[in-house]
């Protein structure tokens, strides 16, 4: 497919996003004229059919809750690469300077609440378990305490929007080993709710966010005694976690190309721009866009996504007055949130005299909450829009447009290339078309 001027996606306003810092699947910057194959041309269906689910789990990465469980944390997130407690203890600054609790686990348990409300009040009427990755209550002992309750069909919910393999892959590994290891094989089945960056309420809590966080910079703006360029001109910054490079390159399907070079790119500018045209254009008025990145760890000689937030930052001194930040690639206020942006980022904007407004996550946010009970809605038996597949697939909506992403990931979906093992999954999807693509007449 050839893409024209139409197929460019169109900006609220200027998007300063540099097209030199992306992954390589897929061009950096979409350009009328270029060779573009869209994965929204991949013909294999993207909804499974309903099914009589009983249970959900609320997947997360979990966290320390006091300054004893940090290093055994940090141990469990670095689990197999041989990192001694000295160099842990180098990378548990931020969780030590909040008395070794991470916040996440407390706002898992107010979305956990939150979401077994919405449930009881407009149905599915199913429990909601909730799991971590990395610390209590683990992966394995929640699999088997639905297992032992009684539960043949679970739903997982992971509290990451994105395609990606830490985003979601790794969570589809953490319920195929959970079965292996328990013996649950055959016995147990466990499919995974869709990536939900398009989900309405998703985006309808960041644009509120945003609305808010403008009037606020603005404010701040005037109040300014020596304003850092006086030109009244606001920067919004939309920040997700930066990932190596070539975990960005092997995320989304294969045969498709990508905005940025990478769906977990491509899926960020789309939810980005999402948020901006559910704005006043009046709202938006001297402001820019970009998406930034944080929380890069590991080797530096080892490429992640640029450009960090705060090498971002620094180039806009003297180019504007306020910035908004928008932690768009998380879903609560965790430590990364808390840290990278609300202290570092923070005094990196202070140091250049910008006055600058950090955004909520959607948190429980009701229209958020609202969408999570709708994808679990869609899914089971007794409340989806349709009784098969296509059906559902018809009564999606999407806040990006498009048909939304896969119920069912393909077989080489965010799968690392360099992996020592291959792990077992959940919800792969074994069709035979996983990698076939329309015909730019039929897309």
């Amino acid at each position: 497919m050839t893409l024209t001027a139409a197929d460019i996606p169109a900006d609220p306003i200027p998007n300063r996003t540099d097209p030199d810092n992306t992954a390589s699947h897929g061009p950096a910057e979409l350009r009328a004229g270029e060779q573009f194959v869209s994965e929204q041309r991949l013909i294999r269906p993207r909804a499974e059919a309903p099914a009589a689910y009983d249970a959900v789990i609320l997947s997360s990465f979990g966290g320390p809750e006091g300054q004893e469980d940090v290093i055994p944390f940090l141990r469990n997130v670095t689990r197999g690469r041989g990192i001694p407690d000295e160099r842990l203890e180098e990378v548990a600054t931020h969780y030590r300077a909040n008395g070794g609790i991470s916040p996440i686990n407390q706002q898992n348990r107010e979305l956990l609440a939150a979401l077994r409300g919405e449930l009881a009040e407009r149905g599915p009427d199913l429990p909601v378990y909730w799991a971590n990755r990395n610390w209590e209550p683990y992966v394995n002992d929640v699999v088997q305490q639905a297992y032992d309750a009684g539960h043949r069909r679970l739903l997982v919910l992971a509290t990451s929007a994105y395609p990606g393999y830490s985003s979601c892959r790794q969570y589809r590994e953490d319920y195929g080993m959970a079965l292996e290891e328990l013996g649950l094989e055959g016995k147990l089945r466990i499919d995974k709710l869709r990536q939900h960056y398009d989900a309405p309420g998703f985006i309808a809590s960041f644009a509120e966010g945003l609305s808010a966080g403008l009037r606020e910079v603005r404010e701040k703006i005037a109040a300014a005694e020596h304003p850092a360029a006086g030109n009244g001109r606001i920067r919004i910054v939309f920040c997700t976690h930066s990932v190596p490079t070539t975990a960005a390159d092997e995320a989304g399907p294969r045969a498709a190309d990508y905005e940025g070079g990478s769906a977990y790119v491509e899926k960020h500018l789309q939810a980005a721009r999402a948020v901006l045209n559910s704005l006043d254009p009046a709202e938006l008025a001297e402001c820019d866009w970009e998406l930034v990145y944080q929380s890069r760890s590991g080797s530096p000689s080892t490429p992640w996504l640029e450009p960090d937030v705060n090498d971002a930052l620094e180039k806009l001194e003297g180019r504007v007055d306020g910035v908004v930040m928008v932690p768009l690639g998380f879903v609560s206020d965790h430590m990364e949130v808390k840290w990278d942006l609300d202290t570092e980022a923070m005094e990196t904007c202070e140091k250049l005299g910008i006055q600058a407004v950090r955004t909520p996550t959607p948190g429980t946010h009701p229209a958020y909450v609202a969408s999570l009970r709708d994808l679990i809605a869609e899914r089971v038996a007794e409340t989806a829009p349709a009784e098969d597949a296509a059906g559902v697939q018809a009564a999606r909506v999407s806040a990006c447009g498009g048909k939304g992403w896969f119920d069912a990931c393909n077989p080489e979906c965010c799968k690392p290339a360099r992996a020592a093992r291959v792990k077992p999954v959940i919800a792969e999807y074994t069709g035979d078309d996983a990698e076939r693509i329309a015909s730019a007449e039929d897309a």
